[in-house]
């Protein structure tokens, strides 16, 4: 076993020897093939290592193709303008009809004026036909002869071919049910006269 130094208070230098827990065993297979990789290291001497810091040829790749430039000019990967960007992914996600939808429902008034939209209120579009509830019967007949003008109209304000048809109601008949629960009535009488 060798010996170690240790420095005594008045400075003088005195030799002890080391102890077996200190000293590594050549019988600990961990230990020897650990040294005898760290021997093998040091035999083939430093070398350049890789960005990646692993020093694989993975890191290698990475670094060569950093290295090499794009051509000059538009390339897809540039910075887009953030309405652009959004149509893309407006269009590519599919949300297209659900935001024609609420364009349309938000600006009722706007697109087809006060005086339309005091009487006609938007309820759904769904496949292209707009339906919509008139506060009287005179309101949606008004409204069927008056679509051809207000399908232009919409169009031209949400974009061609959002609204097909516009299907105009009038209010609902009165209900004679009441409560959450229903059975068959006695069909059809007189209870007019």
């Amino acid at each position: 076993m060798g010996d170690r130094e240790n420095s005594t208070p008045d400075g003088e230098s005195e030799k002890r020897p080391e102890t077996a827990a200190s000293a590594p065993r050549p019988s600990d297979p961990a230990r020897r093939a650990l040294q005898a990789a760290m021997e093998r290291a040091a035999a083939r001497g430093p070398r350049a290592r890789s960005p990646r810091g692993d020093g694989t040829s993975a890191g290698l790749q990475a670094r060569l193709r950093r290295k090499r430039w794009a051509a000059a000019g538009p390339d897809r990967r540039d910075p887009q303008p953030l309405g652009l960007a959004l149509r893309g992914f407006v269009k590519n996600s599919g949300a297209a009809t659900d935001l024609t939808k609420a364009n349309l429902l938000g600006r009722w008034a706007d697109i087809v004026g006060p005086g339309i939209a005091e009487h006609a209120t938007p309820v759904n579009l769904v496949d292209g036909e707009l339906t919509v509830s008139c506060e009287s019967t005179a309101w949606a007949a008004q409204l069927r002869m008056l679509s051809p003008q207000l399908l232009g109209t919409i169009n031209d304000a949400v974009g061609r071919g959002a609204v097909k048809r516009i299907k105009a109601t009038g209010p609902a008949a009165p209900s004679w049910r009441f409560g959450p629960r229903h059975i068959p009535g006695r069909g059809p009488r007189d209870t007019y006269g």
